[in-house]
């Protein structure tokens, strides 16, 4: 009897650890995809023949998901819930799945800004939870109607310092920042109450901004199902020449182990990229090689607590991108090989 219950106990964790393997999510935000498109951008694969870029993330670069920003009310509705929609409706026809990205701004929202939207401006704290919580539910309900529902959704964009500043900023109004939070939470589960949902920080590598933000958030009543991370070794090493690039994703690593198990959650690594360098193809091949061991270790050497890793905008093209991974001619480099490895 000990030795069926043993073998039974094993089985079950070879199951449970092939699950989690197969289910590891390699995907794309492709937020500038739209207008690139209106632009008259063509893409191709490495042999030069043009293809449509989702089909060719997903059929060429193995790519099951991608991600795209909301803004609230964007000029000339680039990112706006139109467009999103848009977006989505040919990520489902691909059969891909769709993490949304709400900002929470008109227009880009960051650690080193997070403006309020227009709309919003002269609101009281009272009413911008409101506005959070009303925008949140405006846009996944559009989704939702249309036969789309996305399986993650980021309730607020890389907000390290906060977000909705400065009535939201984590250093001046902590509480109010931890509220937005939840107010975003609340209105995701009330539309789509299977999504998980996502707390996004940047700099991956610094546990410390992982300690301080999230426990602020929980404090004040804010809830998350699941972190996300932005991984940059180039950003990170920029002003900073006693980095490197191995030890940043060394320490991205062991920040996904112990933010796993302070906070009993999974992580995903949601935005990451690599320089381009067309007139130095070994830049690339580090990029390759970068990317390659991020992808290799969030699966094997985490404990199945990083569930997927996404590369933010690999088809921009270098002149408007230095880490997109696609080259002038709008085809993909060798970075994005290691999606393959």
């Amino acid at each position: 009897m000990k030795k069926i219950l043993l073998f039974t106990l094993l089985l079950t964790a070879v199951l449970t650890m092939a699950a989690q393997e197969n289910d590891f999510v390699k995907g794309a935000d492709v937020g500038f995809l739209a207008g690139q498109e209106r632009r008259g951008v063509k893409f191709h694969d490495r042999n030069g023949q043009e293809r449509e870029c989702l089909e060719l993330l997903k059929n060429d670069y193995q790519m099951s998901a991608i991600r795209l920003r909301v803004w609230v009310n964007p000029r000339g509705g680039s990112c706006g819930k139109e467009e999103v929609l848009a977006m989505a409706k040919r990520v489902k026809a691909l059969g891909m799945d769709l993490m949304i990205d709400f900002h929470y701004s008109d227009s880009w929202a960051d650690p080193a800004k997070q403006p309020i939207p227009a709309a919003w401006k002269d609101h009281s704290y009272k009413q911008m939870r409101k506005d959070v919580r009303d925008h949140t539910i405006e846009v996944l309900s559009l989704l939702k109607e249309n036969g789309i529902e996305p399986r993650w959704v980021q309730v607020g964009n890389e907000t390290a310092n906060g977000m909705l500043w400065p009535m939201g900023h984590i250093e001046k109004n902590p509480k109010q920042y931890a509220g937005f939070i939840r107010a975003g939470y609340d209105a995701v589960k009330k539309v789509l109450p299977k999504a998980i949902v996502i707390v996004h920080l940047d700099r991956g590598h610094k546990q410390s901004l992982y300690d301080w933000n999230l426990d602020i958030v929980k404090k004040y009543g804010g809830k998350w199902d699941m972190i996300g991370m932005s991984l940059y070794p180039y950003w990170a090493m920029e002003g900073h020449p006693e980095m490197n690039a191995d030890q940043i994703i060394t320490d991205c690593m062991a920040n996904i182990r112990h933010v796993s198990e302070k906070y009993g959650c999974d992580v995903m690594i949601v935005e990451t990229g690599y320089e381009v360098n067309m007139k130095r193809p070994e830049v690339m091949e580090e990029g390759r090689r970068q990317l390659t061991r991020v992808i290799r270790e969030a699966r094997s050497q985490t404990d199945g607590h990083c569930r997927g890793v996404f590369y933010w905008e690999p088809q921009c093209l270098p002149g408007g991108y230095k880490l997109g991974a696609f080259d002038n001619n709008a085809a993909p480099t060798a970075i994005m090989e290691a999606f393959l490895e």
